[in-house]
């Protein structure tokens, strides 16, 4: 299979738009969603391999429909037609992994989990899905998050590239252990010998 992860056809137009639920158990976990729970105000999402007991960490993400969409990558990368999805409809286009790794099932869940997100933004747009006020959260997530790298880009600044740090330290180090420059004498006041002279007169 490609390195890259192929995307099959996008049926788009059958799809449903989900309007946004945040709705979720004391445990943390979504009352309608699977494979997903809140945490610090956001939604991580994780899945059993099959057979195991080992959990493979799909990411967290600002909405549950967001983090679903995650989780039904994965598990239809792992199960299968066996794979009870969150949204059944997406599931002609959910991105597809490279191979059965840890890694490539987390990055095409991180795929479907961009595919979701803005399939939302897109609905907020049209005002679908039960009104604009049900996607403010992501549209919030999406701006904070955009705010931030913009911040970062400003703001950061490579001190060590900037002044060349590490020579530097080293040739202090080495000034260090240089012996201090040798001072010169201090010079001869003329003026004593002027007086010097008139004194030789008596």
């Amino acid at each position: 299979m490609a390195d890259q992860l192929p995307l099959l056809h996008n049926n788009s137009h059958h799809h449903h738009t989900p309007t946004s639920s945040s709705s979720s158990s004391s445990s943390g976990k979504h009352s309608k969603y699977k494979g997903i729970r809140s945490r610090s105000g956001k939604w991580v999402s994780e899945i059993r391999e099959p057979r195991k007991t080992n959990r493979i960490w799909l990411g967290t993400f600002p909405a549950p429909e967001i983090a679903a969409a995650a989780y039904d990558a994965a598990a239809l990368a792992l199960k299968g037609d066996e794979a009870v999805l969150n949204f059944p409809e997406w599931a002609g286009s959910y991105p597809i992994p490279a191979s059965a790794s840890p890694a490539d099932i987390r990055s095409a869940a991180v795929a479907a989990a961009a595919m979701m997100k803005a399939e939302m933004m897109r609905g907020m747009e049209l005002g679908l899905g039960g009104g604009v006020g049900n996607y403010d959260h992501v549209a919030a997530a999406a701006e904070e998050e955009g705010r931030g790298h913009h911040d970062n880009d400003q703001f950061y600044v490579d001190e060590e590239e900037l002044f060349d740090m590490p020579n530097l330290l080293v040739d202090m180090a080495g000034g260090m252990m240089v012996s201090p420059p040798r001072m010169a004498p201090p010079p001869v006041m003329e003026a004593y010998d002027h007086v010097g002279s008139l004194w030789s007169y008596y």
